[in-house]
């Protein structure tokens, strides 16, 4: 997939970039900065690996994908000369720097599609939509995600006009799956007193009724066999689910007391996908 939209400045010394390799000579490597309009990167031997080759054919060669480092910018020259190297990028910073690129072509996809139907061209929704998102937010389909969960009001807000923002809206719903995290644990609860079923059948009402809830968590207590208790949340939100167990748990314990429930414990179980 290639990218819709491209940067029109020049990259930074520092900066990381993802490039693909046209053409490979004895001193090194030509590439094409994937992001930027019209430019291209060279990657000196000395900067292609930490590791002995004879050959840059033996690391590199056309078509492959690679993050560099850019070394260095000479604006003086036309067009710029623009230098990168690979061997300063760590793994984890190229995976992460791969990711993003990816994150921006299905962001930049989505925009076209909704573009399309709005009756725009390419000039105009990059002005109009990928800019304002791009300079504020960075990451667009990140804002994209968030608008599916929260409304177009995100993308309003953000600088998109309103009718665009609402086609926007509506297309990121269509291609963004939002993924869901589900958090788990058992409670378990004896009560010896004679009306120890009720107390423990109480406390779980207040427990339940008291439970915050929105369109993107839901929260669910069940009996899986007494004295145990199953509570499970599900949401889109990680952090926020993580809280809400806490605060679920905290809650239990101080009714336990309340109500003179003489056990009680709490078992957590493993995180998984919903």
């Amino acid at each position: 997939m290639a990218m819709v939209f491209k940067r029109r400045d020049l990259p930074e010394v520092g900066e990381l970039v993802v490039a693909r390799v046209k053409r490979v000579i004895p001193q090194g490597a030509y590439a094409d900065l994937l992001e930027f309009e019209n430019l291209e990167a060279f990657i000196p031997w000395s900067e292609i690996s930490t590791r002995y080759f004879r050959d840059v054919r033996e690391v590199l060669r056309e078509g492959q994908i690679v993050v560099g480092k850019v070394i260095r910018v000479d604006k003086r020259k036309r067009p710029p000369q623009i230098d990168i190297s690979i061997k300063r990028v760590s793994e984890s910073e190229r995976r992460v720097r791969i990711m993003r690129w990816k994150r921006d072509q299905k962001a930049q996809k989505i925009i076209e599609l909704a573009a399309k139907k709005a009756g725009l061209d390419l000039q105009e929704a990059y002005e109009k939509i990928w800019l304002p998102l791009y300079e504020k937010f960075r990451d667009v389909l990140s804002t994209l995600e968030d608008c599916v969960l929260k409304g177009p009001g995100v993308l309003i807000e953000a600088g998109v006009p309103e009718d665009l923002a609402k086609i926007l809206w509506e297309e990121a719903r269509r291609h963004i799956e939002i993924k869901r995290v589900k958090i788990a644990g058992t409670l378990v609860l004896r009560c010896y007193k004679p009306d120890g079923v009720h107390r423990i059948k109480k406390l779980l009402m207040e427990l339940e009724s008291s439970v915050p809830r929105d369109e993107h968590t839901s929260i669910r207590i069940i009996s899986v066999g007494a004295p145990r208790y199953r509570i499970d949340i599900v949401s889109t939100d990680y952090k926020k689910a993580e809280k809400i167990l806490s605060e679920v748990v905290e809650k239990a314990k101080k009714l336990a007391e309340e109500l003179g429930i003489e056990e009680f414990d709490f078992r957590r179980e493993e995180v998984s996908r919903a």
